[in-house]
């Protein structure tokens, strides 16, 4: 049965004021979404994570801990289900001129009778190539290996190199604490690939590389070392923009020496009120509390903590957009209940970092900082922020009813993926909230990073916790593809467009 999506469109709304909630309806930005298929993954162990598509053979190719799914972009149907699991679990595909690329992190060795193989973390992983027509790997060399947690990757514009992030976080056992013995927290790296040689020509750390900004969570505070997380390359393919989440700071990646030339600290966000802000910054702090939702300006901060990121250029500049989720790490060593600082109702059960947060002094309130800006961001190449959503991703989850309260403790929507896409000459952003009760993707115009206007929100009853997102044209037609990791769903959107409507 068709189902039909909730898409609130609001566009010609200029975040620049704390109310957002409605717009002027400006008409000729106008998108609108119809819903064409959705896909359920039915492979024991396939989990819908991360899509790429192929213009080749209008195919999406889902990635998800077992295997990669290829389906055909115009039905939905299965052409193929690739079984990665002789070589590892795959966390991320990348497709491009006809070669499908995989980064799969290695196998604990050996399963035993009564637990199954892992991933193992310490040790390296690998890139798998695929040739898209044939879903076959490729003739030649069609295994590189890479550093450890092989966690995302991406080629250069031109085709040219294939840019991988080693994640290599520790390996973390569900009855044990953090193990940080020597060899067990592998250094986080970015595997750099020559694809016309099919040979690994870099693999540049983030040790000794200079830090700039502020609030940069070192392994000195954390316990672990830089962890790239997620990459994007400028459209001249001269830099690449990599998150390092738990450290609050973005990696840049020359591309001419392949060498890090420097680490952006991304600051903290303040949730406390400020008149002289143009964006509204309040929060949920307390989840499934009497009265229900309720967003309150709090004395509190937020690292921004980015996971997925873009790049776009406006006016001849580079600007990185991110999306914001937050993370601890993942045995939680590093948090606590803000009430272990001596916070009150409504901050009490907000959870906070315990190695940034302080107490306060008799009569003055605790210093909390929690992960997460609940939000997305525009910056430049200095890393200065131009545009910041505020509350704008909270507070409309909750207007249409998705919102979970359940989460407003954590990170609340915790926006985790971007897709862009450009139709007649703007620039539209499409963030994935990860955390809602039902599957939420907010729409922006971008076009301008200083005048950016909120566009509404896709939610897709039946599907649940969009992880990745991509966009993608066929025959004219623009698309967006939705990898849902809760629901193990995919589903896929065609984006009316103003000309199809006429109005242009």
């Amino acid at each position: 049965m068709k189902k039909t999506p909730l898409f609130i469109a609001m566009f010609g709304s200029t975040l620049a004021a704390p109310a957002l909630a409605e717009g002027n309806g400006s008409a000729d930005r106008n998108l609108d979404f119809e819903w064409l298929w959705t896909h359920a993954h039915e492979t024991e162990g396939q989990i819908s994570e991360i899509p790429a598509y192929d213009p080749r053979t209008n195919t999406l190719w889902i990635a998800g801990v077992v295997g990669v799914d290829v389906l055909d972009a115009a039905t939905g149907e299965l052409r193929r289900h690739i079984d990665v699991t002789p070589h590892g679990h795959v966390n991320s595909v990348a497709i491009h001129n006809g070669i499908a690329a995989f980064a799969i992190e290695a196998f604990s060795l050996p399963p035993t009778d009564t637990e199954p193989a892992q991933g193992d973390r310490r040790r390296p992983g690998k890139v798998v190539l695929y040739d898209t027509r044939t879903r076959e790997p490729l003739r030649g060399v069609s295994e590189i290996g890479v550093g450890s947690l092989p966690d995302m990757l991406t080629f250069t514009p031109d085709g040219r190199r294939l840019l991988v992030a080693n994640e290599g976080t520790p390996n973390v056992a569900a009855d044990e604490d953090y193990d940080l013995a020597p060899g067990m927290d592998p250094a986080g790296t970015v595997s750099i690939i020559d694809m016309r040689s099919r040979s690994l020509i870099a693999n540049p750390g983030l040790a000794g590389v200079p830090i700039f900004g502020t609030h940069v969570r070192t392994a000195a505070t954390v316990g672990m070392d830089f962890e790239p997380e997620y990459i994007a390359v400028d459209s001249l393919g001269w830099n690449a923009y990599v998150t390092l989440q738990e450290a609050n700071a973005i990696g840049v990646l020359n591309l001419r020496y392949n060498i890090f030339t420097e680490i952006i600290g991304l600051g903290a966000k303040s949730f406390a009120l400020d008149p002289n802000r143009k964006t509204s910054n309040q929060i949920d702090p307390c989840d499934n509390c009497a009265g229900g939702i309720q967003f309150v300006n709090a004395a509190a901060n937020g690292f921004y903590m980015p996971d997925a990121i873009a790049t776009y250029r406006w006016l001849g500049r580079t600007y990185t957009l991110t999306a914001n989720e937050g993370d601890f790490r993942e045995d939680d060593g590093d948090r606590s209940a803000a009430s272990s600082f001596g916070a009150v109702a409504p901050l009490a059960r907000l959870r906070v970092s315990n190695v940034d947060s302080t107490a306060g002094a008799p009569g003055v309130p605790p210093t909390l900082y929690a992960a997460g800006a609940r939000s997305f961001s525009i910056r430049d190449r200095d890393g200065n922020i131009v545009f910041d959503s505020g509350d704008t991703l909270d507070k409309a989850a909750a207007g249409v009813l998705v919102y979970d309260d359940g989460r407003s403790r954590d990170k609340g929507v915790e926006p985790e993926g971007i897709a862009l896409l450009e139709i007649q000459g703007r620039t539209y952003a499409f963030i994935g909230l990860e955390r809602t009760l039902q599957s939420t993707v907010a729409v922006f115009d971008v076009t301008n990073p200083y005048g950016v206007t909120y566009g509404g929100l896709i939610v897709s009853p039946g599907d649940v916790s969009p992880e990745g997102l991509t966009t993608f044209q066929h025959r004219g037609e623009h698309y967006l593809a939705i990898a849902h990791e809760v629901s193990n769903t995919t589903t896929v959107y065609r984006i009316e467009t103003p000309r199809r409507h006429g109005w242009w």
